[in-house]
């Protein structure tokens, strides 16, 4: 007999929800800007735009996993090391705009390479991946 999962919360479900929505548009980007993200990867990777469209499936196919239930936190394990796997690219990117004065600004590259560990946790905090323990402050409560 299965013990059966508390129910998730409403901060949860929100939180997962949005990264659902983030990756599903990320994974859009990378099949429609497919140029501008090879231009950003890191020379190191082979068949640079082949993993560009293929990672681009993977976050549209990991975006339904976060809807579901059963995939849900496997969805979440993949997208904390996906994150961990891209921030070469992050640093790219930024030394590509910030390096020849053109692209988007410090203002954008230096909070998102910072808060790159924050993406990690929210993938897997709102997945279910890892759950506080009991007791903790931020405790999954019904609501």
């Amino acid at each position: 007999m299965a013990i059966a999962e508390p129910p998730e919360s409403r901060a949860r479900r929100i939180g997962r929800l949005t990264l659902a929505g983030f990756y599903a548009l990320a994974g859009a980007g990378h099949l429609i800007f497919t140029d501008s993200m090879v231009r950003i990867t890191p020379d190191w990777v082979p068949m640079a735009r082949e993993v560009v469209i293929v990672t681009g499936l993977c976050e549209l196919i990991g975006a339904a996993g976060l809807l579901s239930q059963r995939w849900r936190v496997a969805a979440g394990w993949a997208f904390a090391v996906y994150a961990l796997c891209v921030f070469p690219a992050n640093v790219k990117h930024a030394m590509i705009d910030l390096g020849g004065g053109t692209g988007l600004s410090a203002w954008y590259h230096v909070p998102r390479l910072l808060l790159q560990p924050a993406i990690i946790w929210w993938a897997l905090w709102a997945s279910g991946a890892v759950k506080p323990r009991s007791g903790e402050r931020g405790e999954d409560l019904p609501g």
